[in-house]
């Protein structure tokens, strides 16, 4: 007989977590239980505007009809075989997902760190198989203020002490460069680096946007000296900026992109390293590989992602509204906001720090039933799902006028 639990208040539910869950976030105090495009409610009944869209998880929205129809249509069928046996799912995502991204090949994976590593592992084995570099000595440079997950190998080259502090000894080969400076990146290059990784835009940092002319100075550079570029694209991509890739805004073609994040649609973890045949061709049967990268769920839901982005029409709302969202916080500027920077429908904020930190901030605006996160100090990130409403985003942008007021 199956025990039906009492409803519990979102207090009484944050209470509950404390005794059971590890503290490895420091979530605010709301606590969702139904949503359905921009808007989340809780349990209580209160509903939200969701500006942050699952750090772009969510760029389609909660609850997208198209992708709940395809996870509903293959949960029918066939959710899992393992990498063991082949599924028939698996090759139409991987066709369409390389001709929406124009590269040869991909490596389906789960989550974005899992991306991440296989791009560094891929780097390596190329170093080695195709540079000629000696076994062992291969270097990837990076870029200092990045976030490409939290795995023991990745926070060895973060610059973000709470990320790394109690956690090593650290993963070496790794060599960090201050972001947007070309100079610095070349003099970090010799003949053992395998790759330059980095974000063509820095969410975690408050949404660092580079200066142009920087991504295809990347592009110029690694293709001069011999090594690779490999763009992780777990937040900036699939129409995040106004472009299916953010690194379309300068025209420029990495060797390869990591994607994860809004692949799954906010319904199932879907990553993948996308590239070139030279670069994922390093690997063999048995050098790689995931229990659930592939399986059948999770590419069903994948080639529905891909059927939405194939439209356009997200990558044109992102563009659009992204207008929107930047004339809006320039009638801020003065009046509670320093600065910001923004692409697409993405934005970081930087917030007067006598209003208060970025947390506080963030809280205010719960208050008033709209929902950002705080990065660092006094900056906020907005970046609402891609099907928000133009009323919807100015009503957003409004309250935040009234909080910093």
């Amino acid at each position: 007989m199956t025990m039906v639990s009492e409803p519990r208040t979102s207090a009484e539910l944050i209470r509950a977590e404390e005794p059971v869950l590890a503290h490895n976030y420091h979530p605010l105090p709301v606590v969702v239980a139904r949503a359905e495009g921009a808007w989340v409610e809780d349990v209580d009944g209160r509903r939200y505007l969701d500006l942050l869209a699952g750090y772009s998880a969510l760029n389609f929205g909660h609850r997208h009809p198209a992708l709940i129809e395809a996870a509903h249509r293959q949960l029918d069928r066939l959710t899992l075989t393992s990498r063991a046996f082949h599924n028939d799912r698996l090759a139409e995502f991987a066709e369409r997902l390389v001709k929406l991204t124009g590269y040869d090949m991909m490596l389906p994976m789960n989550t974005g760190a899992e991306a991440v590593e296989s791009g560094i592992k891929l780097a390596r084995k190329w170093a080695y198989d195709v540079k000629g570099v000696p076994d062992g000595q291969a270097t990837i440079v990076v870029a200092a203020d990045n976030f490409h997950g939290r795995t023991t190998t990745i926070v060895s080259f973060s610059t973000d002490e709470t990320a790394r502090a109690g956690f090593g000894p650290f993963t070496p080969g790794f060599r960090i460069v201050p972001y947007n400076d070309l100079a610095a990146l070349e003099a970090a290059i010799d003949e053992t680096t395998a790759a330059v990784l980095i974000e063509p835009i820095q969410g975690e940092a408050g949404v660092l946007v580079p200066d142009d002319g920087y991504l295809s100075g990347v592009r110029e550079l690694t293709h001069r000296t011999g090594c690779l570029f490999i763009a992780d694209e777990i937040q900036s991509g699939l129409g995040r900026t106004g472009h299916t890739l953010a690194v379309q805004h300068e025209g420029v073609v990495p060797d390869a992109v990591l994607l994860g994040k809004a692949l799954g649609g906010g319904i199932v973890p879907v990553s993948a390293v996308v590239g070139r045949r030279e670069l994922l061709g390093v690997l063999h049967p048995g050098e790689h590989g995931s229990t659930f990268g592939g399986n059948p769920l999770a590419a069903a839901v994948g080639t529905a992602v891909v059927d939405l982005l194939e439209t356009g029409e997200f990558q044109r709302r992102a563009r659009e509204l992204g207008v929107v969202l930047h004339n809006g916080l320039t009638g801020l500027l003065g009046h509670g906001v320093v600065s910001f920077r923004s692409r697409g429908l993405w934005a970081g904020v930087d917030v007067n720090p006598s209003l208060g930190t970025g947390r506080d901030i963030s809280e205010r605006l719960m208050r008033e039933g709209v929902l950002v996160k705080d990065t660092h100090g006094s900056t906020i990130r907005i970046a609402p799902p891609l099907c928000i409403t133009e009323e919807e985003l100015r009503s957003a942008i409004g309250v935040l006028g009234n909080v910093l007021g």
